[in-house]
């Protein structure tokens, strides 16, 4: 994958980025934004975004949210996988969780579906990154829109979503 410098990550983020990559250059954490072509029909958005970029499934993680005892909880997992609802539930001391209304997510986020980003969202929300994430140097997840993907640090994005980190993704 290709590096931007971050003078020019900077200029893109100031010149109409996404709130998810204004909120990464207002904290100064590095960054890199990988652009790829959507296409409509494609069956996952995650899974299009790995292809696209070339990169490992695991590498590529999907922004969730699921309703945890009435409480919406963005999910942040692998898309070579799936959320496991009772892990989510149990790493932040609830009891029940569903995946949430996708109208829901896309008023508490500002983003739409295929395109939620775990950061810079409208209203912020407890947030579970899978464990997986933390032994890999760098992740991407959406930066805000379909197809346009961050590539960061997981501890960057742990710290900026004041997340926790837990078993959540199933293979």
């Amino acid at each position: 994958m290709s590096k931007k410098s971050k003078k020019a990550q900077g200029a893109q983020s100031a010149a109409g980025g996404t709130p998810a990559t204004v909120a990464l250059t207002a904290a100064g954490v590095p960054f890199t934004v990988h652009a790829y072509t959507h296409d409509p029909a494609a069956a996952s958005y995650g899974e299009e975004a790995a292809e696209a970029l070339g990169v490992a499934p695991e590498q590529v993680f999907k922004t969730l949210l699921a309703d945890v005892d009435g409480a919406l909880t963005v999910a942040v997992v692998p898309v070579s996988g799936s959320l496991d609802l009772k892990a989510l539930a149990a790493a932040v001391g609830g009891k029940r969780a569903a995946m949430a209304d996708p109208a829901a997510a896309e008023r508490s986020t500002g983003y739409v579906r295929g395109g939620i980003s775990p950061l810079g969202q409208r209203k912020r929300l407890r947030t579970v990154v899978d464990a997986s994430a933390e032994g890999r140097p760098t992740i991407c997840v959406s930066a805000g829109r379909r197809g346009l993907e961050v590539e960061l640090a997981p501890a960057d994005l742990v710290a900026l979503t004041g997340a926790v980190v837990a078993p959540i993704g199933r293979d």
